[in-house]
């Protein structure tokens, strides 16, 4: 896991401007639900091209995060990222070609694809047989046109988005800001997030609980669903 937590300087704003340091005392297990985000083979697979190694450390608070909220009603959803090719070239040339270097860019599209290994859920990850399970095709899942969360979100009536998974600085931030923008309740769960640095995930946990959401432990989360 991550060593560094959110400044003392970042807490004080925060509790001056509004008085309190956490958003969410109490959480609706019917309304709430957890997105576990690109928890996947192309992320976490020792020597993959875009791997993140800190995403293994974080397997283990997931599962237990997810074993608990299961018992509690809340509904898990499996965010995995997948893109798809014709002879080569992504539906996403957007990022594939200017910010990846054409060898990382090849493993990376193979890795991606609707299907491959890479786009599998790490094995070491509980998955439930009543978890929901869907892919993006960008960094945000909540984007038009990137996945079905929002729909599902909105079928299942749930108000309050709970966010775990990699990287904490794109893909979760991005999920998690667009969240926010269509007026979601939003938790980043701190200790179940994995970035390539600590500076990074740092830097994203401190943006947003100033100007997005929520921050929390996984056993935060778990005393505010309890504490009603």
């Amino acid at each position: 896991m991550h060593g560094s937590g959110i400044r003392q300087e970042i807490i004080d704003r925060v509790m001056a401007r509004r008085g309190r340091l956490h958003l969410f005392d109490t959480l609706e297990p019917a309304k709430t639900a957890l997105a576990v985000i690109d928890m996947q083979n192309t992320f976490l697979r020792p020597g993959a091209p875009v791997e993140v190694p800190m995403g293994r450390a974080i397997v283990a608070n997931i599962n237990r995060l997810t074993a608990r909220l299961r018992e509690r009603g809340v509904k898990v959803i499996w965010v995995t990222h997948a893109n798809s090719s014709v002879d080569g070239k992504s539906d996403w040339s957007g990022f594939f070609d200017y910010f990846v270097a054409a060898e990382v860019r090849r493993k990376t599209i193979e890795g991606l694809e609707p299907g491959a290994e890479g786009q599998k859920i790490w094995p070491e990850l509980t998955v439930g047989a009543a978890d929901i399970r869907m892919f993006k095709n960008r960094y945000s899942a909540l984007i038009a046109g990137s996945s079905a969360l929002e729909r599902v979100l909105r079928s299942h009536g749930v108000e309050t988005l709970l966010i775990a998974g990699t990287k904490t600085n794109v893909c979760c931030e991005a999920t998690g800001r667009d969240a926010m923008m269509l007026d979601f309740k939003v938790v980043m769960v701190a200790d179940c997030c994995a970035a390539l640095s600590d500076e990074e995930h740092r830097a994203t946990l401190e943006t947003f609980i100033q100007q997005f959401g929520d921050v929390m432990s996984a056993d935060e989360v778990l005393g505010a669903l309890d504490n009603r």
